[in-house]
């Protein structure tokens, strides 16, 4: 079942001579439970066309559709609204708080929606990622790798139907970028998520099971793998 969907997606800044074309007539159909990496070198629209997928940016034209909804006809408390609750996001730079333990982080986007959070599942997604025994921490006090598990729970808390990544091993050493990368694929198996991963490593997104390539803001490629390799 298809759970992202975009459309001629476009999106152009500048004009005459010194326009750039960062997305170019996108479409793009992202499938249920799909670990797919998109993949380009730096200026080629990747990061352009995740910050569509999560509804961060507005395109000049075209449509994103994710769990059935057209999110660009939303409104502003709206979409914000389908954001806190359908779509996570983990980013390169983990956006911890740093005064808050790594428990009251992850809990801390269902608390801002109003919602109790769910303990038994929170711990549940602590404990896969290997750092239930680093809840009551500060982020300070953990690696650069446990920190960007803990930013994984935070983004799984809420249950969200497509799981965002932009460079999530930008920061991390070789060893953590093969841990996290592993972790995504096993909380994308054991908690049903959908991931998207915007990388510049060629060699990283090779493990996913779909590899996108994009540049001069069209995809370029599309390959669907027989599994992940890890």
């Amino acid at each position: 079942m298809t759970i992202l969907q975009t459309d001629n997606l476009k999106k152009y800044y500048g004009s005459g001579d010194n326009q750039v074309k960062a997305l170019d007539g996108v479409t793009l159909e992202i499938e249920e439970g799909e670990l797919a990496a998109i993949v380009g070198c730096s200026g080629s629209g990747k990061s352009t066309l995740l910050h569509m997928l999560g509804g961060l940016d507005y395109p000049d034209s075209g449509t994103v559709t994710v769990a059935g909804k057209k999110i660009f006809q939303l409104n502003e408390t709206e979409l914000t609204i389908f954001r806190r609750r359908k779509i996570g996001f983990v980013f390169q730079s983990y956006n911890l708080v740093p005064i808050l333990s790594i428990y009251e982080n992850v809990v801390l986007p269902l608390e801002l929606d109003g919602k109790k959070p769910d303990n038994k599942f929170i711990n549940e997604i602590l404990e896969t990622l290997g750092i239930a025994d680093k809840a009551d921490r500060l982020p300070g006090q953990l690696s650069g790798g446990q920190q960007q598990r803990a930013a994984i729970a935070r983004a799984l808390a809420a249950r969200p139907s497509i799981l965002l990544a932009d460079e999530p091993t930008g920061n991390l050493d070789s060893r953590s970028t093969q841990e996290v990368l592993g972790l995504l694929k096993l909380t994308g198996e054991r908690f049903h998520q959908t991931i998207v991963m915007i990388t510049h490593n060629e060699a990283l997104a090779q493990l996913c099971d779909r590899v996108i390539h994009v540049e001069d803001g069209k995809i370029v490629d599309d390959t669907i793998k027989r599994g992940c390799l890890l």
